[in-house]
């Protein structure tokens, strides 16, 4: 591993030396991807220019550093203007019901942050630890469940990194630390799965599924199918961190950390309200087949319940200003594009071809169709570091293959979107995993993370295989 992370960091420093160059990559990807399509004519013209539109996308996220957002708003902008889809379809996404979810769903994690509740949940579980190793998994039991408050996995990051500063103080062995530091990102990101609003990428899936194959999956059949996973692969995560970069002497160091002069005894106002609110929300959601309301309507009754005049938490602005209108928008583009392609048949044509290639649609057995599927999602994170691009590129392709072979299309969708939840690879591929190695010294190397994944993905593979063959075979969740 070490030889490995050495020559790519030899390679990466030689790439400094490319600077003039480096332009000239991402415009020639597009100009080859613009060619080669505009070969495929039994693919009509909107098929065409959604396809060529997408590839110069996926290039544009993956070779260079414009912001995400604003490349996703021009391809949906080049999208009109070529004629792919209408005007109308452009502004429609804005209205979409993962936009309205996704801004409750920030104000209620804002929220939890500013009330002091995810310091208090935080430091009375931690508090309570005797050693180091009890540490560990504790602050992995506690950052589970956040997924069905906080929508964003850099959201998570954010609420727990004040957290992570004030343990990290009591702490004499850097190791130690380094160990917590790689802890708190990898169960943010492999516990991500258990909640349908644990990303927007899952929104993005889960709306896709309704337009290719008019299915969808509720809050509760979500946490169902992932919630078991979630926490299995949370707590083998957390075993592998310990045995892999910690000795037995380190985890079994005593450990009292002080919480008295961060943590109040008794609960304030805003304390109890966002309490209120957020068991609200959830009971909701939970229940949506009962009383008929969409967890976008309940998310924003929720929201504008934490900003009421003298009875939430915030006022209207400050609500407002913790919603990520970035995030926000690159979302709404980003429906757009995955639409065109489906509606244009461009994800049918690609689907029919790219399988066809590798085998994947000529293969009898089911088991070797989730193995090959799983090991497609798992690796995505390499090739695309952006969470919910790797969900408006894959899916549709998923689902086509789902259509062609005659799959279960929830089945291929969740465990797709499962495998695109694992991004341990590089910290590029996360914003969550950037958080946590910033700092005055990087607290843990690129390399840390190759090893971790080294050892997690074979994991991740055969726990997906183990789960189909048990537990969700069990509930009814087949391919």
């Amino acid at each position: 591993m070490s030889f490995v992370a050495t020559n790519y960091h030899q390679f990466q420093q030689r790439l400094k030396h490319l600077k003039p160059l480096k332009p000239a990559i991402p415009i020639a990807g597009i100009i080859v991807a613009a060619i080669a399509i505009n070969f495929a004519r039994d693919l009509a013209s909107a098929g065409r220019w959604s396809l060529v539109i997408f590839c110069s996308t996926v290039i544009l996220w993956t070779l260079t550093r414009l912001n995400t957002s604003y490349v996703a708003l021009v391809a949906a902008l080049a999208l009109v203007l070529t004629g792919a889809i209408p005007q109308e379809q452009l502004f429609q996404s804005l209205g979409d019901e993962i936009i309205w979810l996704m801004i409750g769903a920030f104000v209620l994690g804002d929220a939890i942050q500013k009330t002091g509740l995810s310091a208090r949940m935080t430091q009375l579980i931690v508090g309570r630890v005797k050693t180091v190793a009890g540490l560990f998994w504790m602050m992995t039991a506690l950052i589970i469940p956040l997924s069905f408050l906080i929508p964003s996995t850099s959201g998570r990051a954010a609420v727990t990194l004040p957290i992570f500063r004030s343990v990290t103080a009591e702490l004499p062995d850097p190791k130690i630390s380094r160990g917590l530091a790689i802890l708190i990102p990898t169960i943010i990101l492999v516990s991500t799965i258990v909640s349908l609003v644990g990303a927007g990428s899952h929104l993005i899936a889960n709306e896709l599924l309704m337009q290719m194959a008019q299915q969808h999956l509720s809050f509760g059949q979500w946490a169902l199918y992932g919630l078991p996973f979630g926490i299995a692969a949370s707590f083998m995560s957390c075993f592998a961190i310990l045995y892999f970069f910690l000795d037995r002497k380190q985890r079994q160091q005593p450990l009292q950390i002080p919480i008295e002069n961060t943590v109040k005894s008794k609960f304030s106002r805003s304390e109890c309200v966002t309490i209120f609110i957020a068991i609200g929300m959830l009971s909701l959601w939970l229940t949506e087949g009962v009383h008929g309301l969409k967890i976008a309507t309940v998310s924003i009754l929720g929201g504008v319940l934490l900003a009421l005049p003298k009875v939430g938490v915030m006022n209207w602005k400050e609500a407002l200003n913790s919603v990520s209108w970035n995030l926000i928008i690159f979302v709404s583009a980003a429906l757009v594009l995955g639409r065109s392609l489906v509606k244009s048949g461009a994800s049918q044509w690609l689907i029919d071809h790219t399988f066809s290639l590798s085998g994947i649609s000529n293969q009898g057995s089911q088991i070797v169709v989730l193995l090959i599927l799983t090991a497609i999602a798992l690796t995505s994170h390499i090739y695309m570091t952006s969470h919910a691009a790797r969900a408006v590129a894959l899916v549709p392709a998923f689902l086509s293959l789902a259509a062609t072979l005659n799959l279960n299309p929830v089945a291929v969708m969740f465990i797709g979107t499962l495998g695109m939840d694992y991004c341990l690879t590089m910290p590029v591929s996360s914003k969550a995993l950037l958080i946590y190695q910033d700092g005055e010294e990087p607290r843990f190397q690129s390399k840390d993370l190759l090893r971790l994944s080294t050892i997690m993905m074979p994991v991740h593979l055969v726990l997906v295989l183990v789960f189909y063959l048990t537990y969700w075979h069990w509930i009814g969740l087949n391919l």
